[in-house]
């Protein structure tokens, strides 16, 4: 049974929503395992094991959150050459436009010879104030239906031997 994992931080709980809405088209594939885990969490073995990935992250002032860039740093050099070729994507909860994380993390998934299935999926909550940025986020039916879209695309690829 193949393994997609999605990986995740979520200070505000926009990125959380995404997150779980990719894991249930994931899991609604077929005979896939798909795990949750917060970028804290997850361990270099973790990205070992997996055959897939989905990496989900805030836009932080112009970036990936702190939280993602320390589930990379911990985890780049133990996995280079060693998971080449495994398919991943994107989802960022940006409050302004979100390019320079997705760039952040393709840059780092072509250091580590992933293919993506799909382009970044960056909603954009357009949180500007400090008192919007820090209020808890509620991500919207049509763009959790677009995430949940591409946790079942890449789960079926992955179910289906395509990637």
């Amino acid at each position: 049974m193949k393994t997609l994992l999605i990986i995740f931080h979520s200070l505000t709980g926009g990125t959380l929503q995404m997150a779980r809405a990719a894991a249930d088209g994931a899991a609604a594939e077929g005979e896939l395992r798909v795990l949750l885990r917060s970028a804290v969490e997850t361990k270099p073995e973790d990205v070992l094991a997996a055959d897939g990935y989905i990496f989900a992250t805030p836009e932080n002032l112009a970036a990936m959150s702190g939280m993602m860039k320390d589930f990379f740093d911990r985890s780049y050099y133990a996995a280079l050459d060693r998971i080449n070729g495994r398919p991943y994507a994107t989802l960022i909860c940006a409050g302004s436009d979100g390019q320079n994380a997705a760039r952040q993390i393709d840059r780092i998934a072509t250091g580590w010879r992933l293919k993506a299935v799909a382009d970044p999926l960056i909603i954009c909550t357009h949180a500007q104030s400090p008192e919007a940025i820090l209020a808890p986020k509620v991500i919207g039916g049509e763009e959790l239906e677009r995430c949940r879209e591409i946790g079942a695309s890449l789960g079926a690829g992955l179910a289906m031997g395509i990637f």
